[in-house]
């Protein structure tokens, strides 16, 4: 079958080179230039384990190509995919369509025969039915169907996320669509992957809750985490404890300064500003978001509590930028906030990150960025692990120690055990989880 995809960022990159994997020609379209012209040149805008082969495969054999011209991208395509981005608009916390609107428009102008029109951005409840109406006011005399087909790919495995998914959900209650989208993924559904259908609305609906529902479970067991503080308990037990429940699940309960990414923090809020609108407020995801957002800053307290209530002065190492491992992704990353609220509290910041350091430098100033884990520890009055990538997972902790100014390490995301810190003499101070004084 012949794809085209507007948009050639994460989801539309990695979907587009998915679906070319599966034997379809596809054909991703950007209106950003240089990105194309590097694509062309076998050059990905991001990082993502397997993309530049899985992309440089297919180009070589002739099913992937990359274009700026959308006439050119959706000429004879029997699915056009909208893969743009909806980020937070600015002043409402409303998803911003402009974007997704704009697509509808130019695609509208390009079919020439029936195609099957299909939202893949993450977009509020009834955003398919102005697409619809938007190319029917465009295109009176089109032959058309409008489908939702969220994504559910978790940045750092997108391309097992796509060929081997949970559930592909489909919105739309036309036959001729129905058909269409079938044919599509039929090599998963061969594969057992189930192809959910639903109404449009539904679909929609459903990514918004899944991703709202997730960002819930990781802030429950962040609040347990603190309590586990208090009350001596450890949060890692707790959540085997009730992990290993069937109803709960152990996904999604570790520990940690917080979610953030490109689509937690921006879905709950779209989620909760479509709830209103409709007056029926989401209670638990308005609070889900606020305690997540006191979250971050909270993690700055919790360096600046073991280095004895003050940070002024003191250079801070800080492991992981990204806001998970396996990502260069920088948006509403925890490190983001955790180090402006140390550089407030007067610290000195030396950072390092295997893959997120070129886009950290767009959101963090102030910060001296290092090559290794060893560099940010040498002379630091603390390291402080953010981000669990596995690269940090097996330091050399006696080396750490010797190069400190002071042996503190704060790890906010329990990647090391405390009975161990504290044979080696580090202040060791972890997230729900008992701390040690050290030597």
């Amino acid at each position: 079958m012949r794809v085209a995809m507007i948009g050639a960022g994460y989801v539309g990159l990695v979907s587009g080179a998915c679906f070319a994997d599966f034997g379809h020609i596809v054909t991703c379209v950007d209106t950003h230039a240089g990105k194309i012209e590097a694509l062309k040149q076998g050059e990905i805008p991001i990082y993502e384990p397997g993309l530049a082969e899985l992309v440089a495969s297919n180009v070589k054999a002739e099913r992937l190509y990359f274009t700026t011209s959308l006439a050119e991208g959706v000429k004879d395509a029997d699915a056009v995919f909208i893969a743009v981005g909806t980020p937070s608009r600015r002043g409402d916390g409303h998803a911003d369509l402009s974007y997704v609107y704009q697509a509808a428009r130019d695609i509208a102008a390009a079919i020439s025969r029936y195609t099957v029109v299909v939202t893949k951005s993450t977009v509020p409840v009834g955003t398919g039915d102005e697409v619809e109406r938007i190319i029917r006011e465009t295109r009176p005399e089109a032959e058309f169907a409008v489908v939702s087909n969220p994504e559910f790919l978790r940045e750092g495995a997108a391309i097992t996320d796509f060929k081997r998914p949970d559930r592909i959900v489909l919105g739309t209650e036309d036959e001729r669509a129905r058909h269409v989208m079938t044919e599509l993924y039929r090599p998963l559904f061969l594969n057992q992957s189930p192809l959910l259908f639903t109404s449009r609305r539904t679909a929609e609906l459903t990514k918004y809750a899944a991703n709202a529902f997730l960002a819930t479970k990781i802030t429950f067991i962040n609040e347990i985490a603190d309590l586990c503080e208090q009350v001596g308990g450890n949060v890692q037990d707790v959540a085997r404890g009730i992990g290993l429940d069937n109803r709960i699940g152990s996904k999604f309960l570790h520990a940690g300064p917080g979610y953030g990414g490109s689509c937690f923090p921006k879905d709950t809020l779209a989620l909760m500003k479509t709830a209103q609108d409709y007056g029926t407020p989401v209670r638990i995801v308005e609070t889900v978001v606020a305690v997540n957002d006191q979250r971050k800053r909270a993690m700055a307290r919790k360096v600046t509590e073991a280095l004895g209530g003050s940070v002024r002065g003191k250079t801070i190492g800080v492991l992981g930028l990204t806001f998970k491992p396996n990502t260069d992704d920088m948006r509403d990353a925890p490190s983001i906030a955790i180090i402006t609220a140390l550089q407030d509290g007067g610290a000195i910041i030396k950072a390092h990150d295997p893959e997120g350091i070129e886009q950290a430098k767009l959101v963090l100033d102030n910060v001296t960025y290092v090559d290794n884990p060893y560099q940010a520890a040498e002379g630091a009055d603390a390291l402080v692990l953010v981000t669990e990538w596995d690269a940090f997972r097996a330091l050399d902790l006696k080396r750490i120690h010797s190069m400190m100014a002071q042996p503190v390490v704060i790890d906010l995301r329990n990647i090391y055990r405390p009975d161990e810190m504290e044979s080696l003499g580090f202040r060791y101070s972890s997230v729900g989880r008992r701390s040690f004084a050290g030597a």
